[in-house]
Parts: structure tokens; C-alpha cells; sequence
């Protein structure tokens, strides 16, 4: 683990590694959002690692486009993607520049700002549930594809920020298949996540489509 102060965000070294080797080193870390009402800060509890142009599962996979270029560019951004038009998702790009990879922030525990944070997500019956899952993350910390290319190493007051975080008890780091991949990348066991923490989110297989009759 790259060392820095608590409250310095993560230098861009931290993100110019292979992204399976930074997706479960940013478990515990926190993820600032400053926003117009205030800060909101997460404790990051689940993530998935996504490997480019050599993952079928990556944005990716098929080179590069005018949706995924942030992807593409220096590490330690922030990649936005809209899905199912209607959620956003939140990803670090990782490795260096012109080889897309990235890390997807799937859960979290809000730690401070949780008045702002149930504002956006009115409908969470506890607050273990705010960021449980990639866009309730991104709606409970109100991140759309205007934050596209946000640098997460910036300091100050920058409308997102990585910063360190107590790691979690190595013992209690998991890792899985990520949630709703299908395909060559079904199987890749790049999902990790704090276990027995109430913020993660439940894992589900990918459901192929049914053929039309």
C-alpha cells in the first residue's frame, strides 16, 4: 500500500498499477464528494476490477470510443458511465495511460453527509442501504457524467476525491465473480468486498437474455 497522509488524497502512483492489484486496496478507503449542500464522504466496502482490452467484461474490451476515452487516459480519474438510461456508475481508472483499465466502486458506507445522501436516495429504508450497490452509490452522492474525467488525486476541494483509509482486517477480504457479467468474463474472480459488512451488496449472476419465440 502506497502511504500518505489521511487526508491527502491518493497519488496518481497509487492508480498506475495493474488494476488487479489496486481494486482491493481501495477496500477502507474513503471517496469524498463535494457537492453545492456539502461534503459526503464514503468508506469504500465493495469494488470490481475491470482489465481493459483484455476483459470482455470492460467498457474496453472492443478498443477505444467516445463513451469509454476517459478510460484511456492518465490514471487516477474518475470514469462515468450511464446505464440502462436511467443509473450512473462510478470507476477509478487504473494502469498507465492508453491501456484502459479501471476499478468500479460498487458499495459503501456513508460517514458523513447522510442527511445529503438520503435526500437523493429517499427511498433506502435503513442507511446501510444509501450506496449499497454501484448506482445507488452514484445517485446517494449525486455523481453523473458531468464528473466524467474528475482527477481523484486533486487537493482541495475538488468535487470528488480518493483518500486513504483504515484497511480492513486482511482476513475478511473477499473476492468473487463480478455481479452481472456474462460471456468470457462471467468467471473472472474480480469482485472484492469487505465480508459480514452490511453496506455490500448481494451478488448476482448474469441473466442472459431470453431468445424471442
Amino acid at each position: 500500500m502506497i502511504e500518505t497522509s489521511d487526508r491527502t488524497p491518493l497519488p496518481r502512483k497509487f492508480f498506475d498499477r495493474p488494476v488487479l492489484e489496486v481494486a482491493p486496496q481501495l477496500l477502507g478507503c474513503t471517496l469524498v464528494r463535494h457537492t453545492a449542500d456539502g461534503p459526503i464522504e464514503l468508506r469504500i466496502t465493495e469494488v470490481e476490477a475491470y482489465a481493459g482490452e483484455i476483459d470482455p467484461g470492460s467498457h474496453a474490451y472492443r478498443g477505444r470510443t467516445a463513451r469509454n476515452e476517459v478510460m484511456f487516459g492518465p490514471p487516477g480519474h474518475a470514469y462515468v458511465y450511464f446505464t440502462y438510461g436511467m443509473w450512473h456508475c462510478l470507476n477509478a481508472v487504473c494502469g498507465p495511460e492508453d491501456q484502459a483499465s479501471g476499478v468500479l466502486l460498487r458499495a459503501g458506507q456513508i460517514q458523513v453527509g447522510a442527511d445529503l445522501a438520503r435526500k437523493r436516495r429517499f427511498s433506502a429504508r435503513h442507511d446501510k442501504e444509501l450506496a449499497k450497490g454501484p448506482a445507488r452509490l452514484a445517485t446517494a452522492l449525486d455523481v453523473d457524467r458531468a464528473l466524467n474525467g474528475t482527477d481523484l488525486c486533486a487537493d482541495g476541494m475538488a468535487p470528488l476525491a480518493l483518500l486513504p483509509g483504515p484497511a480492513p482486517d486482511p482476513e475478511l477480504v473477499r473476492n468473487g465473480p463480478r455481479t452481472g457479467v456474462g460471456g468470457g468474463g462471467a468467471h473472472q474472480p474480480w469482485r472484492y468486498w469487505i465480508d459480514g459488512d452490511p453496506t455490500v451488496s448481494p451478488y448476482r449472476p448474469h441473466a442472459p437474455r431470453r431468445r424471442a419465440t
